[in-house]
């Protein structure tokens, strides 16, 4: 009887195809790039899907703050007096629209003649609040002026609006009007110390703190990839001056290195991801000289010297695609770690500048709830970034065994 040893399948096809099939296989992390892909879809959407569109999610009503998650207010929407720029879709998605109406949350309200009373919310029990009392037409219209027409058993309105339109509208349709522009208005998840609604700062958070990932792992490969290609590539001194650079930046703390960029800088949007991106680098030039020094000596290499190829061609088409793999996992990590700084320096106060939503900013507004009923306004910033940072490093993880081409899994 003849044994025959049992030997591992291993399909065919391309390194890039195999690691993609190996990452997929991985289910914990295709979970947590689905989890990434869906957050930067949400970021990037920003303020076409959020409550609040106004630029920043800054809307604020005082007597609406720390509201709990699920609250309900009846709002009266009144068109302002005066003209307001419509934006296209492209810009509303990245940067909001200022309202061309303001809100008042109020209590309830009566309609009496041409006017509408209206008890404004005040949050207490009972509530006793100011009754302010509105013309319908001031609801309804941005007017530059109107008249009342009398039709003998009818009122009437001529309407000139801001943009120089003229209507007529009789009184019993200024009185529909009237009542469509009162509506609830939910809360999802509450709203803040400023009586912003939660929701929408948090997923404006989610584009500031991807942003800032992004940016800063852009940053660190251009810088980090250069010093490092060039240092193992030609050796000799300048070898030993990158090395010493890199030891130096390398040897003070992260943390303190960002503030002191960040201050040289200035507080900012885009200081922070300078700032960030400016002190990554250095564990990705380490890596990138390690893997040009092993590689420079392969035949390939030196046949493209004696061809008479340009050390830059050499470099970047013939060594730099072959260590691609440690740096795709190093920016996965690089990515989570950049989360983290910002958070930090939001947090601090010397990095992202309100009113720009920042899940760092948000931790540092309401900490001090955390021992009152109100901890969800500092816990769910927490959440956030927890999630984003352990979605990146278990991505990272799972990219680092699918590029391993040591590992071959059935």
């Amino acid at each position: 009887m003849r044994f025959f040893k049992r030997t591992k399948y291993i399909p065919s096809g391309s390194l890039s195809g195999l690691a993609v099939a190996r990452f997929k296989r991985n289910k914990l992390a295709m979970t947590a790039f689905m989890f990434i892909v869906f957050s930067v879809i949400v970021a990037i959407l920003g303020y076409i899907i959020i409550p609040d569109k106004t630029p920043f999610a800054n809307d604020q009503a005082i007597e609406l703050g720390t509201k709990k998650p699920g609250f309900e207010v009846k709002m009266l929407k009144r068109e302002l007096n005066r003209q307001i720029t419509q934006y296209g879709f492209f810009h509303r998605m990245l940067f909001g629209q200022v309202k061309a109406y303001e809100e008042i949350s109020i209590y309830n309200y009566t309609i009496s003649g041409d006017s509408i009373n209206v008890e404004e919310y005040t949050g207490l029990n009972p509530n006793n609040g100011l009754i302010s009392s509105f013309h319908l037409t001031d609801i309804v219209f941005a007017l530059k002026s109107y008249t009342v027409v009398d039709n003998q058993d009818n009122k009437a309105y001529d309407i000139e609006m801001m943009n120089g339109e003229i209507i007529n509208i009789s009184y019993e349709n200024l009185v529909v009007e009237a009542k469509n522009n009162i509506y609830e208005k939910h809360y999802i998840f509450g709203t803040d110390i400023f009586g912003r609604d939660l929701l929408s700062q948090l997923v404006i958070g989610t584009r500031v703190s991807l942003s800032v990932g992004f940016i800063a792992v852009l940053i660190s490969l251009l810088v980090g990839i250069s010093l490092g290609s060039i240092a193992a590539y030609f050796g000799g001194w300048v070898d030993n001056i990158i090395v010493w650079f890199i030891n130096v930046i390398w040897s003070i703390p992260t943390l303190l290195l960002v503030i002191a960029i960040t201050m040289a800088l200035g507080k900012g949007y885009w200081q922070v991801f300078i700032a960030v991106g400016l002190t990554m680098w250095v564990e990705v030039a380490r890596v990138v000289r390690g893997q040009v020094m092993s590689i420079r000596q392969k035949e390939y290499v030196e046949a493209g010297t004696a061809l008479g190829y340009s050390s830059f061609r050499i470099i970047f088409k013939h060594i730099l695609p072959n260590v691609m793999s440690p740096l795709i996992v190093i920016s996965a990590a690089n990515f989570a770690a950049a989360i983290l700084i910002e958070a930090g320096l939001s947090f601090l106060g010397i990095g992202v500048q309100p009113p720009t939503p920042s899940w760092g900013i948000m931790i540092k507004e309401h900490y001090g709830y955390i021992i009152l009923d109100y901890a969800y306004l500092a816990i769910l910033p927490g959440i956030a970034i927890m999630l984003m940072v352990l979605a990146f490093m278990i991505v990272g993880n799972g990219l680092r065994d699918a590029l391993d081409v040591k590992v071959v899994k059935d």
